[in-house]
């Protein structure tokens, strides 16, 4: 019998691996652009192109992991995201780093798909959200260590190395689950994951997210119809399905379920491009090195990691809405700290907004999970997992789908610098209102969810789906 500390081990070094990718590669990204010749939307597509991916493959890879085993498709996983980040690291050109990014997206869909449904299975109710809180806690340990130690490696070595620290844990994780984890996972026996339709939902959901970014041209609203028709055939293809990819309806009538995906969805859109547009503001209006920048943008993941834990233990005791709703009520406090930046802000109003927005971040998300997985049956548990982490990922996506357009209609294809640095701050203060707006939503949304008594049934769901 597998121990379940080595499962939360396994899902903590998981949890802590991609997050500290995308924030470290946001100090680094002046030095690649130097380095490979990109401008302001290159740049951009460095971490869009990991997110596009990671989105539209979570759910086949859930999907799969519930027939065909969780620990066979977490493993997997997890050596396309090591040898991809190898690729990253040796990249020449910057085509070929964002192709190499959208490979580890792959990855990343393969593990998150499956980390929280493995953890999900090892711990009951009773001790899931404590469990939770440790694994995002190691998220944000992530996202803080991030800034602070990518800024070092890039002023010390080169920003290649933040890639190649990526190989030796993905090498630990790979012997713990080969030495350690025994057994396997599955939710289904006898289904399949039917290719046609997987394929269908893959490209539909491709296609509107690449609209989605490029939205101000014709082939982005072209792009937006195609994926919008797609995913509307791959809806009725599912209705009635003997071994549905998706089973939108019965998730849909799973109101807890509906409404924390949709919170979310809201919460990360609001949030994830913050430090994207934080580190170019410090490095270069500011004109901090990628060192300082990174410790600076440490405040707010810091919070999250140490108010983490708390808060899945609360979630445990208390009803997850109303610490999660409280969380996003935070959020949007906090995002309002980067309203109208300019070069005169002080540093000290941008490290109490990022402590605020790490506060709020923190009460939101493992509450949100818990009370997601504890509304769900067991057989569904990778699926669940998958469409949250859909939410996660296609609200980052989004976030930075957002920043990309604006940049796109400020700063076109120039590469930022003290000639537009007035457009950069425009599109800055834009992001944040339009961002502000989403959060304060998702108040609602996380309130509207209902209760769900995760303490009382000592790990049976309240609402199948």
């Amino acid at each position: 019998m597998t121990d379940p500390n080595t499962v939360l081990l396994v899902a903590a070094i998981a949890s802590f691996s991609t997050p500290f990718m995308l924030s470290a590669i946001n100090v680094a990204l002046p030095h690649i652009s130097r380095d490979l010749g990109m401008n302001a939307l290159a740049m951009g597509w460095i971490s869009l192109s990991f997110l596009i991916v990671s989105t539209v493959f979570l759910v086949p890879a859930g999907r799969a992991a519930d027939i065909y085993g969780r620990k066979r498709v977490f493993t997997a996983g997890f050596a396309v995201f090591t040898a991809a980040s190898a690729l990253c690291a040796m990249a020449g050109r910057g085509w070929q780093l964002i192709m190499f990014r959208s490979l580890q997206g792959l990855g990343s869909a393969m593990i998150f798909g499956t980390s929280v449904a493995m953890l999900t299975s090892v711990y009951p109710g009773a001790r899931r959200g404590r469990a939770l809180g440790i694994v995002s806690s190691s998220v944000y340990l992530g996202l803080s260590l991030g800034p602070f130690l990518g800024g070092i490696l890039v002023e010390s070595l080169s920003w290649r190395s933040i890639f190649y620290l990526n190989i030796p844990m993905g090498a630990a994780v790979l012997y713990l689950l080969r030495a350690r984890v025994r057994g396997e996972w599955r939710g289904e026996s006898g289904a399949v994951l039917e290719p046609g339709r997987a394929a269908l939902y893959v490209l539909s959901l491709a296609a509107a997210m690449l609209g989605a970014s490029s939205a101000a041209s014709v082939r982005g609203l072209l792009l937006l119809a195609a994926g919008g028709a797609g995913m509307a055939a791959f809806l009725r293809l599912e209705d009635g399905a003997r071994h549905p990819v998706l089973g939108a309806r019965s998730f849909l009538g799973n109101k807890v379920f509906a409404y924390s995906c949709l919170a979310a969805l809201l919460s990360y859109c609001a949030s994830f491009a913050v430090s994207f547009l934080l580190s170019l503001y410090l490095q270069y209006v500011k004109g901090m090195g990628p060192g300082r920048a990174g410790t600076l943008l440490m405040a707010q993941p810091l919070v999250m990691t140490v108010f983490s834990p708390l808060a899945g233990r609360l979630s445990d005791r208390i009803e997850p809405r109303v610490v999660s709703s409280w969380g996003m009520a935070l959020t949007t406090a906090g995002l309002l700290f980067f309203s109208g930046m300019d070069v005169l802000t002080p540093i000290w109003v941008i490290a109490a907004g990022l402590g605020v927005l790490g506060l709020g971040l923190a009460l939101f998300a493992s509450p949100n999970t818990n009370a997601v997985m504890a509304s769900v049956e067991p057989r569904a548990y990778s699926l669940a997992s998958s469409l949250l982490a859909t939410m996660r990922v296609g609200g980052q996506m989004s976030s930075m789908a957002v920043v990309m357009l604006l940049f796109s209609l400020s700063i076109g294809g120039d590469r930022i610098g003290p000639g537009n640095l007035d457009r950069f701050l425009s599109s800055f203060s834009t992001a944040v209102y339009i961002f502000s707006a989403l959060s304060f939503l998702g108040i609602f949304a996380s309130l509207k969810r209902g209760d769900v008594r995760t303490r009382s049934a000592a790990g049976t769901p309240q609402n199948s789906a």
